[in-house]
């Protein structure tokens, strides 16, 4: 094995061709996008994380623009409660048909 004095270059890495790569799509944002769409209301958030869904996983699909969440008072055992109600956006649709 040849050994390069310290002045001596390397030779530039080679390139790889620029092709795009084909994204796998979330298992869990195509079932949070299927339970959005099969709901004509939205859901609360309490159902969506009754499904197994996170918080973050919600505000992921809120800040991409395939879902909107909107607060929503309650009454709730005789109590006033603050929900948020999530709804699927025509770019949510968009993504679910791209996926199927």
């Amino acid at each position: 094995m040849k050994s390069r004095r310290r002045n001596e270059l390397a030779p530039p890495p080679r390139e790889m061709p620029n092709k795009p790569r084909k994204r796998h799509p979330n298992p869990d944002r195509r079932r949070a996008l299927e339970l959005l769409a099969a709901s004509r209301d939205g859901c609360a958030e309490a159902i969506m994380r009754a499904h197994g869904f996170t918080i973050e996983q919600m505000v992921d699909l809120v800040r991409t623009g395939l879902a909107t969440a909107t607060p929503e008072r309650v009454v709730a055992g005789g109590r006033k409660v603050e929900v948020a109600r999530v709804r699927i956006t025509e770019a949510g649709r968009r993504e679910l048909a791209g996926l199927k």
